[in-house]
């Protein structure tokens, strides 16, 4: 798909239920391939950058077998991988190779993890620096820092270590390298990022602690084997909290959704800017809490956000801009300038493509400043620039502009929410 076309929506109604949470998706993949026995994976999330996961997964000699959408992989133990026969072939998934970084400094072979030419271009030295003082030998472009990476597993030595910046991949890539070393492996964050690998740990049997900003991890403990059920996304939740926020008369109700504390930073924020979301149904599966969101169409103040909410909303920015673009007021993002180093240059591309919409929106070096409720929208050209989370922020935009908005690139939503065009449609309709 290359392009769609968005109209200006009628109320947005019903009940709808989003892709399953690509975070907790990857990590039951990884984390089941190195315990011992059968885990069972259901609702696992049907995308690219799970795909890419699970085929470097077979590549390393493990065996995952998908039936009637739930997902049985055998695992092979903390050491029980195989020697590639090939480059391990990430495609567009940073998490993929981030954490497989982390499991194969400590695997007793050779392997070369790269990626489709925009994941080659998004910078590893935050994961590759504390891996290497854990005694991990690396390469890659340019001083280790771009991929390919190349990685020849030996023993590793738990560190302590404490993180510049929060980031759940950086803290997972050092736990799954501390799994295998010798002697405790200890981070600590400067603010706390997402902890489901801390959970999933946990749940697995793994002798870890977790106090605060600090964890530690003691190794030489299998993990068990386990039934997952994978919670909706929060963060493809978000285009539709967003949604049914500003589109006039809209009430949604999204299912079946994943609300761990370290992920609900989109629901404080739209609250504080006046949206009317409730939680109903919650309650906490295999250690992650899920619920269902009720959402009703308000007016939104404007905002600023800033320090250490920012690592549990990063990847809800792009969207935030647009509720931020309808808001009374002027908002403001700062210290997010992480934002710049995902798919895409998310700063950059949220204020180029909302810009071209009629927004007032000013690019900052660490975020954006929005002088809301100018204008309505209107509806042009923008692009996704490849990015899934940029094509869904700017379909969302559509829903309120003036006119139609075409979205270049619009097939990128498949990376992480391939049914996003028909769920948008049928609660459009």
């Amino acid at each position: 798909m290359d392009s769609k076309i968005i109209s200006k929506a009628k109320p947005l109604k019903g009940e709808i239920t989003v892709a399953a949470d690509k975070s907790i998706s990857h990590r039951a993949v990884i984390f089941s391939a190195l315990a011992r026995g059968e885990s069972v994976i259901r609702n696992l999330l049907e995308a690219e950058d799970i795909q890419s996961t699970c085929r470097c997964m077979k590549n390393l000699g493990v065996d995952i077998q998908e039936r009637n959408s739930t997902l049985l992989i055998k695992g092979r133990g903390l050491q029980g991988l195989k020697e590639p026969d090939r480059i391990l072939d990430c495609g567009n998934s940073g998490t993929t190779i981030r954490l497989l970084t982390g499991v194969l400094s400590a695997q007793p072979f050779f392997s070369v993890l790269a990626g489709d030419h925009s994941l080659n271009q998004r910078p590893m030295r935050r994961v590759i620096e504390p891996l290497q003082l854990m005694g991990a030998e690396l390469q890659g472009r340019q001083g280790g820092n771009y991929p390919p990476l190349a990685i020849r597993g030996r023993k590793l030595k738990g560190i302590s270590y404490l993180s510049p910046v929060a980031s759940a991949q950086v803290k997972t890539a050092i736990l799954l390298a501390g799994l295998n070393a010798e002697g405790i492996t200890a981070i600590m964050e400067p603010e706390k990022s997402r902890d489901h690998s801390e959970n999933m740990l946990a749940a697995m049997g793994a002798s870890i602690q977790v106090d605060g900003l600090g964890i530690q991890l003691q190794p030489g403990q299998e993990l068990s084997a386990l039934e997952f059920l994978v919670p909706g996304d929060i963060s493809a939740a978000a285009f539709f909290l967003v949604a049914a926020t500003i589109v006039p008369g809209s009430e949604l109700k999204i299912c079946d959704i994943g609300v761990n504390p370290t992920r609900t930073g989109i629901i404080e924020v739209l609250q504080q800017m006046g949206a009317n979301i409730k939680l109903e149904n919650q309650r906490t599966i295999g250690g992650e809490m899920m619920a269902d969101i009720i959402v009703t169409a308000s007016e939104l103040k404007g905002v600023k956000i800033e320090g250490e909410i920012i690592p549990r909303l990063i990847d809800e920015l792009p969207i935030l801009a647009v509720a931020m673009a309808v808001a009374e007021e002027e908002s403001e993002v700062r210290e997010a300038g992480e934002l710049r180093i995902k798919e895409t240059d998310r700063i950059a591309a949220i204020c180029n493509e909302l810009g071209k919409m009629g927004v007032a929106i000013t690019e900052l070096e660490d975020g954006f400043r929005i002088k809301g409720k100018q204008q309505s929208p209107q509806g042009v050209k923008v692009d996704s620039h490849g990015d899934h989370r940029i094509a869904m922020s700017l379909a969302v935009a559509g829903l309120i502009a003036e006119g139609e908005t075409t979205i270049g690139n619009a097939g990128a939503v498949n990376i992480s929410f391939p049914s996003f065009w028909d769920t948008l449609e049928n609660i459009s309709r």
